[in-house]
Parts: C-alpha cells; sequence; structure tokens
C-alpha cells in the first residue's frame, strides 16, 4: 500500500497519480500513524497542515520508520521532516529538501502559502518563497534582472507575509516597475514545488525496496507517545 500527503504544491495531484497511490489531503497529527496502522509501506509526503491544527509529527515519522515503512518528503512539509529526519532514515527529494539539509535555507515559513479548499483541488492564492527565489535565479541567469536586483527583490518578497504575498505586492514593496515584474513571470516563472512534487510521484512509482530499519537506532515509545497511541 502506497500512501502521498499532497495539496497546493501539486493541485492537479490527480492526473498525476496513478491508481496503486493513495492520494490524501495535505497531513497533519495523527495522519502517517493511520497510514501506517492501514498498512502503508510507503509513504509520500509532499504538503502538510500547520497553522489551525497540530502539523505531522516527527515522532510518528520515526514509528513508521522503525516499522520498516519507506517514508519520502519533498516540497514543502515533506522537505521539512525529510531534512530533520534524514538521519533517521526519511528519504528527502527535490531541490527545496536539498537546500533545507544543507543549511542553504532554514526559515519554515519559505514553504508556506495560501490556498484555496480541497473543493478545488487546493489551489495556490499566495506565493511561497522557495518559488520566488528559484523564479528570481532563472531570471538573473536570463539577464533579465541583475544579481543586485535579485537579492532587492528577495529581501522585499520576505518582508510581505506568506499570505499576502503576490507578484504585485512584491514589485510594490520592491519599488520595481510592473513591467519589468510581468517579464520575470513571463519568462522566469518557477514552480519549485510543483516539480518537487512530480519528481517525489515518479520515485514513488519505481520504488521498489522497503528496507527495515538498519540506522542503528530504537525507537522509543514515551509516555506521551504511549497515553495517545497504546
Amino acid at each position: 500500500m502506497k500512501v502521498v500527503f499532497v495539496g497546493p504544491s501539486l493541485p492537479d495531484a490527480s492526473d498525476h497519480i496513478p491508481d496503486d497511490i493513495i492520494s490524501r489531503a495535505p497531513a497533519m497529527q495523527g495522519d502517517i500513524m493511520q497510514a501506517v496502522s492501514e498498512g502503508a509501506k510507503l509513504i509520500g509526503l509532499i504538503d502538510g497542515q500547520f497553522e489551525f491544527v497540530a502539523p505531522v509529527w516527527h515522532k510518528e515519522i520515526l514509528f513508521a520508520l522503525s516499522k520498516g515503512v519507506t517514508v519520502l518528503g519533498s516540497a514543502s512539509m515533506g522537505a521539512l521532516r525529510a531534512a530533520e529526519c534524514a538521519t533517521f532514515g526519511m528519504t528527502g527529494i527535490g531541490k527545496i529538501y536539498e537546500e533545507y539539509a544543507s543549511g542553504l535555507r532554514w526559515d519554515d515559513a519559505d514553504v508556506a502559502l495560501l490556498y484555496g479548499p480541497p473543493e478545488l483541488n487546493y489551489p495556490p492564492i499566495s506565493l511561497p518563497m522557495v518559488n520566488v527565489d528559484a523564479t528570481l535565479k532563472k531570471a538573473t541567469d536570463l539577464a533579465l534582472i541583475s544579481k543586485d536586483q535579485q537579492t532587492a527583490i528577495s529581501l522585499a518578497a520576505r518582508e510581505v507575509f506568506f499570505k499576502d504575498r503576490t507578484w504585485k505586492k512584491i514589485a510594490e514593496v520592491a519599488k520595481l516597475e510592473r513591467s519589468i515584474m510581468d517579464e520575470i513571470v513571463k519568462y522566469a516563472y518557477v514552480d519549485q514545488k510543483r516539480t518537487d512534487a512530480l519528481t517525489l510521484l515518479k520515485a514513488m512509482q519505481t520504488e521498489r525496496k522497503h528496507p527495515q530499519n538498519e540506522a542503528g537506532w530504537t525507537f522509543n515509545a514515551t509516555p506521551i507517545w504511549r497515553a495517545m497511541y497504546s
């Protein structure tokens, strides 16, 4: 059994997920445990909830790994948890994960965005910093903007609350001509979250081996854990 938790990183996920993978809403605390209890042997974590519910608990990921479940993470909450749990055997996939794992990126808020309801397939409404930074880098590579402009626009984007971050708002804060921003969006937009999410789905389709925990660590069922799941 394969389960993937996905939402705004890939709103059209249904077009890319094969029949042998079960798609579920962005994960919150307890969802990984539920998937394990239902028999999942491969779990892909892309999107997770965090604002109004408890987010995916590291402890439940460790429990899954201790039971020999392969857990992959990418794009958003999955990239964060993979970077944090890599030592214990969680596998991170994609550029966003690599940036967190290497220390190049450290702010959890860089993957945050506002998105629409499940009835509309979680459409993104605001821009996550990971997409902004990837886009600005490409714009610089294409000589649409200078390196100094790239830095200035990125800093301006960080001043905008994640729920309000749009290209229009960024341009206003950066005092950038709208025509320049239009060129950036038209010729250099990079949806890094989407790219990494698709890469994880490909990995789930080709994943065949589900190794037992060989990291040399033992899962510690703390009193809180036992109270919640025993």
